[in-house]
């Protein structure tokens, strides 16, 4: 029953925003030492922004060498960057313009563009900086070092929602989606990248969460209703929950 996972408990919301912001840094400072760049897709959502709130005033992540780090996006809505439901809107007023990261190294989804134009544009985007071949059934040629998704109460992760077209196009990259219970068009990373990276992670916080934190880690095996059940990374996706989210947890 339920996935494979390393699972962290690590308390409160306090200490849970804090262990966050320590495993990103640790995250690049090995990337950079390693192989001198370090690449992170973001989540969207409201739970991630006090992660990224957090990171913008701590001297760690300042000091963090950036010319040499790329900032990506898990998904998108499909509204310019100046709407306030965009992700990268959001990322950029709570963390990308408060460290020293120069423009170019933002990699946002051009939501404004017509949503099929938009994701074939961000599969060129992962082509110049990973290499491979988008359609081909594998994934980016070189993995993104850290994935860092949300959890939506209905079992959905990035854009992946449960029931839509991610699941019969696994060897697309990058999505378009028109999700109906959200009445907007998404873009998303699928999983063939997503479970190609490095390390992923899963940030989820707050009593709303625990019941679905419960159900996609215990709970049967049913990708197509709790797709973010398909993030099965090697090594295993770490989920770092506060003690609300984990509460239902038998283990």
């Amino acid at each position: 029953m339920g996935i494979d996972a390393n699972i962290v408990k690590a308390g409160d919301v306090a200490a849970w925003t804090d262990a966050a912001v320590t495993l990103f840094v640790e995250s690049a400072t090995q990337a950079l030492e390693e192989r001198g760049r370090f690449s992170v897709a973001l989540a969207g959502g409201n739970t991630p922004r006090q992660v990224y709130e957090k990171m913008a005033n701590d001297p760690r992540v300042q000091a963090l060498d950036w010319m040499k780090i790329s900032i990506l996006f898990g998904d998108e809505r499909c509204v310019p960057p100046s709407d306030p439901a965009s992700n990268a809107g959001m990322a950029a007023t709570a963390f990308t313009d408060h460290i020293g990261i120069p423009a170019e190294n933002v990699k946002r989804m051009r939501g404004e563009l017509e949503p099929e134009e938009a994701a074939k544009d961000y599969e060129a985007v992962l082509v110049d900086l990973f290499g491979g071949t988008p359609g081909n059934g594998a994934p980016p040629k070189e993995a993104i070092d850290l994935v860092l998704l949300g959890l939506g109460t209905n079992g959905h992760t990035a854009s992946l929602f449960p029931g839509l077209i991610w699941y019969t196009q696994p060897e697309r990259w990058v999505l378009a989606e028109y999700v109906e219970v959200a009445t907007t068009w998404r873009l998303t990373l699928t999983p063939l990248v997503i479970n190609a990276a490095r390390k992923v992670v899963f940030l989820v916080e707050g009593d709303s969460k625990t019941e679905i934190v419960a159900r996609v880690l215990e709970g049967p095996l049913d990708p197509i209703v709790l797709p973010s059940q398909t993030i099965a990374s090697t090594p295993d996706p770490l989920w770092l929950l506060d003690d609300a989210a984990a509460s239902a947890l038998t283990r």
